[in-house]
């Protein structure tokens, strides 16, 4: 890895280690936006102010119906899912066939302590919210259901009144997507404004072995008039947005796993909010609100980040997922679709990494080349270079007209080495973020010790953390700065180096090692190899180019 690469590196490092520290420690907590009065797109306080007069026939939210809890146990050929007649369905469990703890056990997204999903709740014309958390009627018998086809389950909420709530979850079996019908038409009278809304409360658990790690992509979205608006919530504290205007979607989301409300087309939301609280553990949650005089439509996405299915579920959807920003998103999904395609060829990611390696390596070779090729020719008149500092030592002004002639006599361009880098660098961004974030390299093992692609393959635990470096030994960053290392010399082509040189290099080979030794082993194998790749590469194709004398 020559200077430029290096210095490159370094930047990006840099920025990605540091952001994190500065969220938390500096960066305010998250405000109210201010939306001009024309904007379709306000905040607005979460329930309309109730009339002073009071309606006789009102609703009393504090009786609750007396009918036993039903719970139905949902086996798909993706999860299985616990849903109660609490709530009219709410989801107290889903475990997925395909996705595990480290331990080999299922992976958990619902909170034992925080059951309180898909609630129905409006504001009476008394102005008292009213939640609908008892339990509803429901026809099913109770127990386990094999979804082999769709299957819908109807509950029904009988208000004090006499009118009636009805709700209908649709399981699917080859599907993340819960489809949810709720039907407020018969006591749409007595909801005050005739807006109900409906949302995902209690988060979701994290899944990952470093649940710090895991918890820097907690966050709650909502995605309207073409915006993405995110939440974030400082520790030690709770906040919330909430907007007025149709709503595309609200969604929750952890590093791989993701919880979204969508709206169907031709029933599209009113308003929408989204909140978060970060006072013991990190929670989100979101909703959406719609007009109660008509049935209601709205898929629930609760599953993997994987790509293909969240871009299916909804529009825009996978702007929830980490493909960067401006250009290095199509970047990045262009990485990503390259990889699962070679996937569907070979069984094993990490013999997909190594192939990806060489691909990549062998589509930057003209740049690489080219920097090579300036980085030797900028060695070779160094000496000269020095003939001339020492002679116009006390003239800069001098010294850097003698030095550009030098470069335009010998046909050297002194930045040469730094564009190839500069071409390269959204690519490399894009890895970075690739390999960081996708789920398909979850859990995905490769040869002797490196068992999970998506985490460091850690092969001893240290009994004490050391600040960026971590509380584990990791084999792949030290085999990636050994890499580096090597490249490094190669480069210099045996040449004296300068002692500030010299230093830079072994700062930056202690750098990396340092902070590459927390990322993904995925990263660090597919960077060992491209190193080791580059190596071969100068050592049988010289990147050398003749000067003009």
């Amino acid at each position: 890895m020559d200077r430029n690469t290096l210095l490159a590196f370094f930047l990006i490092a840099l920025v990605l280690v540091l952001t994190p520290y500065y969220m938390e420690t500096f960066a305010p907590a998250p405000v109210l936006k201010e939306a001009p009065p024309d904007s379709s797109r306000v905040f607005v306080a979460d329930t309309p102010t109730p009339p002073t007069q009071k309606n006789k026939t009102t609703i009393t939210p504090a009786i609750k119906n007396t009918v036993p809890e039903k719970i139905f146990t949902i086996n798909t050929n993706l999860y299985t899912a616990q849903v109660s007649s609490n709530g009219g369905g709410t989801i107290k469990s889903i475990q997925y066939n395909n996705y595990f703890y480290y331990d080999s056990s299922n992976i958990e997204l619902i909170n034992k302590e925080e059951e309180t999903n898909l609630l129905v709740k409006f504001v009476n014309l008394d102005g008292e919210r009213v939640d609908l958390s008892g339990n509803w009627s429901v026809s099913d018998s109770p127990g386990e259901i094999n979804i082999e086809t769709s299957k819908n389950l109807k509950f029904v909420y009988d208000l004090p009144n006499g009118s009636v709530i009805k709700k209908t979850l649709s399981f699917h079996p080859d599907s993340y997507i819960i489809d949810i019908e709720t039907d407020l038409s018969d006591a749409s009278q007595q909801v005050f404004s005739g807006v109900y809304s409906i949302g995902w409360s209690g988060g979701l658990l994290p899944t990952e072995k470093s649940t710090k790690e895991d918890q820097t992509y907690f966050n709650s979205y909502a995605y309207l008039g073409g915006e993405l608006e995110e939440l974030k919530t400082a520790k030690g504290e709770t906040d919330s947005l909430f907007f007025n205007g149709a709503t595309d979607w609200v969604a929750v989301r952890t590093k791989y796993f993701l919880a979204s409300l969508i709206p169907q087309e031709n029933n599209p939301a009113v308003s929408s909010s989204i909140f978060g609280s970060y006072k013991n553990n990190e929670v989100y949650g979101a909703s959406l609100s719609f007009p109660s005089a008509s049935p209601s439509s709205l898929s629930l996405y609760l599953g993997p980040l994987e790509y293909d299915r969240v871009k299916a579920a909804g529009k825009e959807l996978p702007r929830v997922m980490n493909f960067g920003w401006g250009p290095i998103r199509p970047i990045a999904k262009g990485i990503l679709y390259v990889l699962k395609a070679l996937k569907s060829y070979i069984p094993n990611y990490g013999f997909v990494l190594v192939l990806f390696a060489i691909a990549v390596k062998l589509l930057v070779y003209p740049l690489t080349k080219k920097s090579y090729q300036s980085t030797a020719a900028m060695q070779q008149i160094q000496p000269e270079v020095s003939v001339l500092r020492e002679k116009h030592k006390n003239n800069p002004q001098k010294l850097n007209q003698a030095t550009m002639e030098l470069y335009k006599a010998r046909g050297v361009n002194p930045l040469g080495g730094c564009l190839p880098m500069v071409l390269q660098m959204p690519l490399l961004l894009s890895l970075f973020i690739v390999f960081r974030t996708t789920i398909e390299l979850r859990a995905e093992p490769f040869v002797w010790w490196i068992k999970d692609l998506s985490a460091p393959d850690a092969v001893i635990a240290l009994p004490f953390s050391i600040p960026i470096y971590g509380a584990h030994i990791a084999i792949l960053p030290i085999l990636m700065c050994v890499s580096m290392f090597i490249q490094q010399k190669l480069m210099s082509g045996g040449a004296a180096q300068q002692p500030q040189q010299k230093m830079m290099q072994y700062f930056m080979t202690g750098f990396f090692f340092l902070i590459f030794n927390s990322f993904p082993s995925g990263l660090n194998l597919y960077y060992t190899l491209f190193n080791v790749f580059s190596i071969i590469q100068q050592k049988l194709i010289p990147p050398t180019e003749p000067l003009k004398n």
